[in-house]
């Protein structure tokens, strides 16, 4: 298994060169300290006040038909960003600076992004998945920033990643700590969120390819 610092792929170059250089040799890249502190903790107390007013809701499985809600595989809570903050839209400049990248040197086709916060509760979980499964859902890159200051590690709630969807052996694990930022290819890379002892948050985002057709508008509004 991987340590976080091995991640990164390659010695020197910005944290966006590692990210993608790591996207490049394994599908998958984990790049600590990625967002500034004060942006972070920002999105984090955003979290919260949202939160306390009751706007996050018991997160589901699937898409459109086919979403329901089963806590047998997911128990978090989550609540969609919308960029009506300046937090967010810092956030949003960041991660549309990793597209055009990502689009430059990878030729993915990103073509927009989704994205949500969420809190893991003492105990909530995620169970083995991918986010996209043979492309039904437009997901390409799926990427998670942590917001935990001071997040200990025998709190659990780190994010296990495999290397491929037959692997048994696990590829890394990643703590949550406030400003790592994790990426992965969202059909390649299975991934699962371990139980926490603690209040764990995050914001999860995928981007997309546009499948916008002449009798589809993709996504649908």
């Amino acid at each position: 298994m991987h340590d976080n610092a091995d991640l990164l792929g390659g010695v020197g170059g910005s944290p966006l060169d590692g990210l993608i250089d790591g996207l490049a040799r394994q599908g998958f890249a984990v790049a600590p300290g990625y967002f500034p502190v004060a942006l972070v903790r920002a999105l984090r107390e955003e979290a919260c006040y949202k939160d306390q007013h009751g706007e996050f809701r018991l997160a589901g499985i699937g898409r459109r038909q086919e979403h329901q809600k089963d806590t047998r595989v997911r128990s978090d809570r989550t609540c969609w960003l919308k960029g009506d903050s300046l937090a967010q839209c810092q956030l949003f400049e960041g991660l549309e600076n990793l597209r055009l990248a990502v689009n430059r040197e990878l030729f993915m086709g990103l073509f927009e992004l989704e994205s949500h916060f969420a809190i893991y509760g003492p105990g909530d979980f995620y169970q083995r998945h991918v986010d996209a499964f043979n492309g039904n859902n437009g997901r390409l890159l799926s990427v998670v920033l942590y917001l935990n200051e001071g997040w200990q590690s025998e709190w659990g709630g780190r994010l296990r990643i495999w290397p491929e969807a037959d692997a048994t052996r696990v590829a890394t694990e990643v703590e949550p700590r406030a400003g790592t930022l994790v990426a992965f290819l969202s059909e390649k890379i299975p991934h699962e969120v371990l139980a926490a002892t603690r209040e764990r948050y995050s914001i999860a985002g995928w981007f997309r390819c546009n499948n916008t057709t002449a009798d589809w508008l993709d996504p649908p509004r």
